[in-house]
């Protein structure tokens, strides 16, 4: 793989670290910052919110860009609103540099990935996607633990440090290993950009990306409870399961991305049925401890082998605004985890902690389905196109 791929890795294990690593110090920042365990929660949802507001804003203005310098401009952006998170004061200060943080996100997911498609062969593409995603799922696996423990023991201020030194990292791979290239005057107007959007497949696209992550988060955002309460580990234990998750995380993403290569509609399905599968495991296995270990890992496996799958299925219907709709499909991500955790919340307020696994279920059965028929109705239209060129219409 060339190594502007690699440059790309790094830049999402920084995103991709700043974004989770708050959630395991939100006690701690709560008490120092002087707010409520709730309000410094508005810190996770404000990221969200930025990821989803900055992603089509932000790709938008930069159309026209070479994508070298969108992704080093992005990094900088990335840069600037951690050294503020690491210096700020207080809550509000530190509210709007994880907003400013977060513009960055979705914008270099988009641009990262049409870049990765354009360096390698077509029968690649799905393979380059995930390999810079390998950054993202890295950064749970080693980056957020150490980013939590740095703050645990050193303060949350020295956790964003940590984090803002990887932006000039990023930067300077990005400016050695990303071959140079021309401004893409091009590039469709915004007009274009947008009905690209509208397009039926290309919104199926993004609901696909929202329910099949709703699924995931529906249980993994309440997954400490759930292996401390319902499967009897102890609280000091969750940390290292959550390691399991990662490592299947991992290999979810990578194996994804070579089956999606091979065959796109089949993998998507493939992954979300697994995912299914898994969750309903979740239902009536999570009361025994080794079943419990074993969900934890396939549920990061299947979770994450959907990711570039359900990004170049976004990226395929989208031709003519491939930037714009793959930072949308960023935003939808997003939008399934905040969507994954209300589902989840409602349901243990109705119910009980397994009742968040139901949920999911009912979320991931649904996004099954639908990738299915569309999947169906996808290849129909492709057939009917051939036949008409062959008919010389």
């Amino acid at each position: 793989m060339p190594l502007a791929i690699y440059a790309l890795m790094i830049g999402a294990f920084g995103i991709g670290t700043t974004e989770f690593v708050i959630m395991g110090l939100l006690p701690q920042m709560a008490k120092d910052l002087g707010v409520s365990l709730s309000s410094a929660g508005l810190l996770v949802s404000g990221y969200a919110l930025g990821v989803a507001i900055g992603a089509p804003v932000l790709s938008l203005l930069s159309a026209k860009w070479p994508k070298k310098r969108a992704l080093v401009i992005l990094m900088a952006i990335f840069t600037l609103g951690n050294l503020i998170c690491a210096l700020a004061p207080s809550y509000s200060i530190l509210m709007i540099a994880r907003v400013l943080t977060s513009f960055a996100h979705g914008t270099f997911f988009g641009i990262g990935s049409v870049l990765a498609t354009s360096l390698v062969k077509p029968n690649q593409r799905a393979t380059a996607i995930a390999l810079m995603f390998t950054g993202l799922t890295l950064a749970n696996v080693l980056g957020v633990p150490f980013g939590t423990w740095l703050g645990q023991n050193y303060g949350w201020h020295a956790t964003f440090w940590a984090v803002t030194a990887v932006g000039p990292l990023a930067m300077a791979a990005l400016i050695f290993f990303v071959p140079a290239q021309k401004e893409t005057g091009d590039a469709a107007g915004m007009g274009k950009e947008i009905s690209v959007v509208m397009k039926p497949q290309v919104l199926l696209s993004l609901l696909l990306t929202v329910f099949g992550f709703a699924g995931v988060f529906a249980v993994f955002t309440y997954i400490a409870p759930i292996l401390t309460d319902v499967s009897g580990f102890a609280v000091a234990s969750v940390s290292p399961i959550l390691l399991l998750f990662g490592a299947g995380l991992v290999v979810g993403n990578i194996v994804g991305g070579k089956w999606a290569d091979k065959h796109l509609n089949r993998t998507l399905v493939g992954t979300l049925l697994l995912l299914s599968l898994v969750l309903f495991g979740f239902t009536f296995l999570m009361g025994y401890k080794l079943a419990a270990l074993a969900l934890v890992t396939l549920l990061g496996f299947a979770g994450f082998a959907t990711v570039p799958p359900l990004q170049m299925r976004a990226l395929e219907h989208a031709a003519e605004a491939p930037t714009l709709v793959s930072a949308l499909n960023i935003a939808a991500f997003n939008l399934g985890n905040a969507l994954g955790a209300w589902a989840g919340g409602v349901s243990i307020d109705n119910g009980n902690l397994i009742t968040t696994a139901w949920t999911a279920l009912g979320i991931s059965l649904l996004a099954t389905l639908v990738a299915y028929i569309s999947g169906k109705a996808s290849a129909g239209s492709v057939v009917v196109k051939a036949d008409r060129s062959l008919l010389g219409h």
